[in-house]
């Protein structure tokens, strides 16, 4: 399934195209030596939007909650990613624990479980499933609508470990984001690898200190290729006090939103874009698309109603919103079957493992797809995976796009080992 693109893919992207096939060896060995100064994280996924005229990265998620939307010919990718991971953290390991979201009963997520669970059994480790919802308290079957089942189990924890009743892993693989709160029975877990670590979690992860973290990977990159960071880079600002209920930090909000909706019309006016810019203000911590809207013009934050204050006042798990970031919004002119699409780039390690497509019928370019509505239809790698045809046009050639994605996505991944690396509560400090 290839999307088309709206509007020909011309001007600063077939440009930025163009620069990254002549430049591949180039960026291939920047992106060693980042990996040899820095780890990545044990898996990324990437939401990525082409708007034609730019192409970036819009959210990573350090928790992937979709891999069950791999196609199956991407499977043996994962598995070799997976084992090259596991054998660099912990060789000899025999069994992997796997803990999901608490008290999941959402089928999509059950399947992404599942998928997990096979691509690190096929890597050759025992997994078995640990819950945090403590209402279970033996190995209780979960069904699942293939007519197979998962089972999760109590977590057993004993002085600095943690496992299950006969079962002790060497690796702890996390897929559950934390948005509500660290576990006590997760902390001090310093005789096991904890995967992804507790501060990639919600509960301390910021979204202002990953864009940071990718604002400077973004220079760097684009000095290598001699471009404008812009055209990989989306803008942001953040707000520390906000509470949208009684209205505090409304002025905050709208002095930041002028700012930056001023510095994207400024560089629309450079490349001569005739688009209106927008803006995206959402929640600082989460990635369950709650805690977003889309604003044209900053007074529009004057004169919220009700619902709207209501609908951004909470995320996930019942948190409340006090932290915002506000993003440049990138529209994305992708399309598949005549829908809104966007890639979203899967990894582990730091390979690129495949992806698909979110389709959202019912919303526009510059919306948010990642809401009730949203389908998603495996982005298949053309011919050789994600790499481009030699002497191939740019934006001819599905894989050059897909190369092209998957470059943004590890971009975004290299910031994501930045961002961990500069939030580690327990990092050494030199004076």
């Amino acid at each position: 399934m290839v999307p088309h693109l709206i509007t020909a893919l011309t001007g600063p992207i077939n440009e930025l195209e163009q620069r990254i096939l002549e430049s591949l060896p180039a960026i291939e060995r920047w992106f060693r030596l980042e990996w040899m100064e820095h780890t990545p994280p044990f898996y990324t996924s990437v939401d990525v939007r082409n708007a034609g005229f730019k192409l970036a990265p819009v959210d990573t998620n350090l928790f992937p909650g979709g891999f069950n939307n791999l196609t199956v010919e991407m499977l043996p990718l994962a598995v070799q990613a997976a084992m090259a991971a596991i054998e660099k953290i912990c060789p000899e390991a025999k069994n992997l624990l796997l803990i999901p979201e608490r008290q999941s009963r959402n089928t999509f997520y059950l399947a992404n479980v599942q998928r997990l669970v096979q691509i690190f059994q096929t890597a050759g480790l025992n997994v078995r499933l640990g819950t945090l919802d403590e209402a279970i308290t033996r190995p209780t079957e979960i069904a699942l609508p293939d007519g197979t089942a998962l089972t999760v189990e109590p977590l057993v924890r004993t002085r600095g470990r943690l496992g299950l009743k006969d079962f002790d892993p060497c690796t702890i693989l996390l897929n559950n984001d934390l948005s509500a709160g660290v576990p006590k029975v997760l902390e001090g877990l310093h005789e096991q690898y904890l995967l992804p670590p507790l501060h990639a979690g919600w509960a301390m992860r910021r979204k202002t200190n990953h864009f940071r973290a990718y604002e400077e990977i973004a220079k760097k990159f684009a000095k290598l290729l001699g471009m404008d960071p812009w055209l990989i880079n989306p803008l942001f600002a953040h707000c520390g006090e906000v509470n949208f209920t009684d209205g505090t930090g409304d002025e905050c909000l709208m002095s930041n939103a002028e700012a930056l909706l001023g510095k994207v019309r400024r560089k629309y006016k450079e490349y001569g874009i005739q688009e209106k810019p927008f803006i995206i203000v959402k929640a600082d911590a989460g990635t369950d698309g709650l805690g977003l809207m889309t604003v044209r013009d900053p007074k529009e934050l004057a004169d919220l109603s009700r619902r709207t204050r209501s609908k951004m006042s909470v995320v996930q798990d019942g948190q409340e919103v006090h932290e915002v970031i506000l993003q440049e919004g990138v529209p994305t002119y992708e399309r598949v079957n005549d829908a809104v699409a966007e890639p979203v780039v899967y990894m582990i390690d730091r390979y690129v493992v495949g992806g698909f497509y979110r389709v959202n019928a019912e919303r526009g370019i510059d919306e948010n797809l990642n809401s009730p509505g949203a389908s998603f239809v495996p982005l298949a790698f053309a011919e050789h995976n994600q790499l481009p045809k030699p002497n191939a046009k740019p934006g001819a050639s599905a894989p050059n796009r897909f190369y092209m994605y998957g470059v943004i996505a590890r971009l975004a991944m290299v910031a994501a080992s930045y961002e961990l690396e500069a939030t580690d509560p327990d990092a050494e400090v030199y004076e």
